[in-house]
């Protein structure tokens, strides 16, 4: 019976998840499968039932999306430009061992990147330290250099260290960071807008920061009237990305407290680093027919720099719009990073507060009992 091969609908139904969930696990690996001569995804029902015994009694997923990379001055521009091109993760660059220690026991990331390319023996050390420290047990280690370059004593385990060339660094960042647990049953597929690889982790850091359907700040709306009146824009917004809707934190020249989430041009802007812009949208292809172009209220122009939380998530952007189409000098896309940056300063203050909070309830506690 448990050798019984299923189909993925049949493999859903057993697991009470959507068919393209299922897929979703098949194709990434979490389930084990395999293709039929048709292209039909199959999966044996001993492998579905181990997984659901798995998901039984696993703790709560551990959701970073930093990355500390540690690596000599002269070879960070070229890793940290290989990193730039993962979007879904926030990038910390150090240049000695102290600095990249200090950085890993603050909060933890979800990798961290070694260079190898010196021959430093304390980073080999670090690499060593990390893989035997219990607390790093779901942090992933990468050490960038020959296939050789963490060949160990003979007595010694092999450490949990994946070994590439600077070339496939994006790739192994990708492959750690990739969501395959992820809670997609909200989205109705095929989607008409792009997903992170870690949508799920990030929908659970949007719901952890309690900022949605929360009243008005001054310290947000600060920063959007500054980025209309900088830029001289008719609309300035703080947007947040829930799995249904694109919910205006802050907002400046625009009636509407939200939209679909499929309307948001924010979908692309929480995919990359920098700015997202649109100089036409109604000659943009992506854009053309997105309700909010080709109706009322005809938006042309689109800007926006992601607005992203302590563990590195991007959880909605710092934005301007305009109804004529427009372009961003140099300048003033700095001047858009900079607002989205001190908008995820705010952010991260206020889930510093949470956890004091939280810490000083807690020995409240204790001291009464």
């Amino acid at each position: 019976m448990e050798k019984d091969i299923l189909t993925t609908s049949q493999a859903a139904h057993l697991l009470g998840i959507s068919v393209r969930t299922a897929q979703l696990f098949m194709e990434g690996g979490t389930l084990t499968s395999w293709k039929t001569p048709g292209g039909h995804r199959r999966v044996y029902r001993a492998d579905v039932l181990a997984f659901m015994a798995k998901k039984k009694d696993h703790s709560p997923a551990f959701s970073s999306a930093r990355v500390v990379l540690l690596a000599s001055p002269a070879r960070r521009p070229l890793l940290e430009g290989l990193l730039s091109t993962v979007g879904e993760c926030a990038v910390e660059a150090y240049g000695d061992v102290y600095a990249t220690s200090f950085a890993i026991g603050y909060r933890l990331p979800a990798v961290v990147v070694v260079d190898l390319a010196d021959a430093r023996a304390e980073r080999r050390s670090l690499l060593y330290h990390l893989a035997d420290h219990p607390a790093l047990g779901q942090t992933r280690l990468v050490a960038v250099g020959r296939a050789d370059a963490m060949a160990m004593a003979p007595d010694r385990a092999p450490l949990p260290v994946r070994v590439v060339p600077p070339e496939q660094l994006p790739d192994a960042i990708l492959t750690a960071l990739t969501d395959a647990d992820a809670p997609l049953e909200h989205f109705e597929f095929p989607l008409s807008f792009p997903l992170a690889d870690n949508e799920g982790q990030r929908l659970v850091a949007v719901d952890r920061s309690g900022l949605v359907d929360t009243a008005p700040e001054e310290a947000f709306d600060r920063l959007t009237w500054l980025a209309g009146q900088n830029l001289r824009m008719p609309i300035a917004l703080m947007t947040l990305l829930t799995p249904t809707r694109q919910w205006f934190k802050s907002r400046q020249g625009l009636e509407l407290t939200q939209t679909p989430r499929s309307w948001a041009f924010c979908n692309h802007t929480v995919l990359q680093k920098g700015v997202f812009a649109v100089e036409d949208l109604s000659r943009a292809t992506l854009f053309a027919d997105n309700p909010a172009v080709a109706n009322s209220p005809h938006f042309r122009f689109y800007a926006g720099a992601p607005v992203v939380d302590p563990d590195g998530f991007a959880l909605g952007s710092l934005c301007v719009m305009d109804y004529q189409p427009r372009a961003l000098n140099a300048t003033q896309e700095q001047t858009l990073l900079a607002l989205a940056g001190l908008a995820s300063d705010e952010v991260r203050l206020r889930a510093a507060n949470r956890q004091f909070r939280w810490a000083r309830d807690m020995l409240e506690r204790r001291q009464q009992h």
